[in-house]
């Protein structure tokens, strides 16, 4: 993936919910690789779980309940 800078912007949807689908297995995606995730893409963890609820990835192993 590419890094991207402050000046460029958050990635557009379809860059955050491809990642997701890549990342996740069976269809779910562990928290921590979500929180990984949106440290990697520079977006708040939030980002990472509507974009998993848009395409039908649940976020799993989620102890502080931050993915619903």
């Amino acid at each position: 993936m590419v890094e991207r800078t402050e000046r460029e912007g958050p990635p557009p949807v379809r860059e955050i919910e491809t990642a997701v689908r890549e990342r996740a297995k069976d269809g779910r995606l562990a928290c921590r690789e979500a929180f990984a995730l949106a440290d990697e893409l520079g977006v708040a963890p939030g980002r990472i779980g509507e974009a998993a609820n848009a395409i039908g990835v649940k976020i799993c192993g989620c102890q502080l309940g931050c993915f619903k």
